[in-house]
């Protein structure tokens, strides 16, 4: 499983990105200072991937971002709130693979997290990623990540195709309502829980593998697992 350390002094911020890069199949943790990152770097298991803010209380983001690289060939993405074209350079030149300002979506940071893996050599990648769960939208079969393969209903079909393609992050009550309505007419809440219930129980049943499909408090339901969909 691949390695994200996530290096920010803003609690928030550091819970959120932890959070989103375990949904996505990661094992990530977070540190807020450069005394614990040092620490860090003296681990035997070291990230493939650094995630770092330049202003930390006790150190600066760019002299950190040279003494990973002089240490350690792993992708460094530097997420900060300084987004000038000096700023840009200077953490170009530290040896920030990416650059990025705070505002960036999670999507849009999980997406450089990929890309920096792939760049990465293969004997570095000494653990294999994560299995991916598969859903075959045209036989409505869902494959676990073991090879197990669940059949669904068409509107369990529709639900996980929605799922999967939000990419992890949770989608609303209402619009999953309102996209499968179009196979049944007045889907509401109690139809949408009903289904997710039975799709769960199926899915733990056939597999014995806890279901990858999670509730979000207040807003609805996300897929917490890799996910990919195929018209095979």
């Amino acid at each position: 499983m691949s390695r994200i350390l996530i290096v920010e002094d803003e609690e928030a911020l550091r819970g959120d990105l932890v959070d989103y890069m375990c949904l996505q199949g990661f094992e990530a943790t977070g540190v807020g200072t450069a005394a614990e990152l040092l620490a860090v770097l003296r681990n035997d298991v070291l990230p493939h991937v650094v995630i770092l803010d330049i202003a930390l209380p006790d150190g600066d983001g760019f002299n950190l971002a040279g003494s990973i690289r002089a240490q350690l060939d792993c992708g460094i993405i530097m997420l900060t709130a300084h987004g000038d074209t000096e700023s840009r350079v200077r953490g170009f030149d530290s040896g920030a693979d990416i650059y990025l300002v705070k505002h960036t979506t999670l999507r849009e940071i999980t997406a450089a997290v990929h890309s920096l893996l792939r760049r990465l050599p293969k004997d570095q990648m000494t653990e294999d990623a994560p299995a991916a769960w598969v859903l075959d939208a045209v036989a409505w079969t869902l494959r676990a990540p073991d090879g197990q393969s669940v059949k669904l209903t068409a509107t369990e079909n529709t639900f996980v195709g929605v799922l999967i393609a939000n990419a992890g992050l949770p989608c609303a009550r209402e619009d999953l309502a309102r996209i499968l309505s179009r196979r049944q007419t007045q889907f509401d809440n109690r139809h949408l829980d009903a289904v997710v219930s039975r799709l769960r129980r199926k899915i733990f049943d056939q597999t014995r593998i806890d279901p990858p499909i999670k509730s979000v408090y207040g807003i609805g339901y996300s897929f917490s697992a890799i996910g990919e969909i195929r018209n095979m």
